[in-house]
């Protein structure tokens, strides 16, 4: 028996990194799946974006768990097409009981140098895309009428400040207010809403030429040892990044029963990189 049988969870972002990793903890916990991603490249992402054969690798160990899974290749900063992405799936699947927002870009560029095209496509992405997703999905679990979770993926970023990263950071804020607002409006629904805090993970997202640039603009062109040996500073702890698997784990515990009674949270888990 899993903690998540019978359930039907939506998680977007989910061809590869953390969002494959929810998918398949949620999986392994008996929920069915509803999976988006973009699956092609996002203008001013300066590093490879997720692939259609990507999302189907997630669509393959999912149904290795003997689990059923609809996905789909949509863009969450595409409002329609994402509502009709969720509403088959349902139809589909039957029910919905869990959203998982995850999906997210990282475009470093310095607060007073970068483009306005940069600044709006991460708002247009990692800010409005999640008010989408919610918007979306949430009145499926609403009409079920059985209550329900949603997690947001924040930041580390929205709670410490690091250079480049302005918009990024602020588009990870607006998520914490964002699901303030949720936690109580769902409230007499019995959903709860919580936003997720990773430090640095081991995705693709991080570990890329950008990035490592990020963490040591002091050389021409850092390796990934090199950015670790910054990264390590950002954590007590001593890890330069966590795995996906540390950040499912933690939203496995905000859907499930476990979490029962949390709602309206920051959930950090970054290896003591706030103290």
């Amino acid at each position: 028996m899993g903690q998540l049988d019978g359930k039907v969870a939506f998680i977007t972002g989910a061809a590869r990194g953390q969002g494959r990793s929810h998918a398949i903890t949620l999986a392994k916990e008996g929920a069915d799946i509803i999976a988006i991603d973009v699956c092609k490249q996002v203008d001013t992402v300066p590093y490879p974006g997720a692939t259609s054969e990507d999302l189907q690798e997630t669509v393959r160990q999912v149904e290795a768990l003997d689990r059923r899974i609809i996905a789909s290749e949509v863009d969450i900063r595409d409002y329609a097409g994402l509502k009709t992405a969720v509403d088959q799936g349902v139809a589909d699947l039957g029910r919905l009981d869990i959203v998982v927002s995850q999906a997210g870009i990282s475009t470093p560029a310095p607060t007073l140098e970068m483009d306005e095209e940069t600044w709006q496509t991460m708002i247009d992405v990692n800010l409005t895309g999640q008010w989408h997703t919610v918007k979306a999905a949430v009145p499926h679990i609403v009409s079920g009428g059985r209550g329900g979770a949603v997690v947001i993926t924040s930041s580390l970023a929205a709670l410490i400040a690091n250079a480049n990263t302005a918009h990024y950071s602020a588009a990870k804020a607006g998520l914490v207010g964002l699901m303030r607002v949720l936690a109580v409006e769902l409230a007499p629904q019995s959903i709860r809403v919580n936003t997720i805090h990773p430090t640095t993970v081991n995705t693709d997202m991080i570990l890329n030429e950008p990035t490592y640039k990020l963490f040591r603009p002091d050389l021409a062109t850092p390796t990934r040892a090199d950015f670790e040996v910054a990264a390590l500073t950002l954590n007590k702890l001593p890890i330069a990044g966590v795995e996906p698997i540390d950040i499912s784990n933690a939203v496995l515990y905000l859907v499930g029963d476990s979490g029962r009674y949390v709602t309206g949270t920051t959930h950090v888990v970054d290896a003591g990189g706030q103290l």
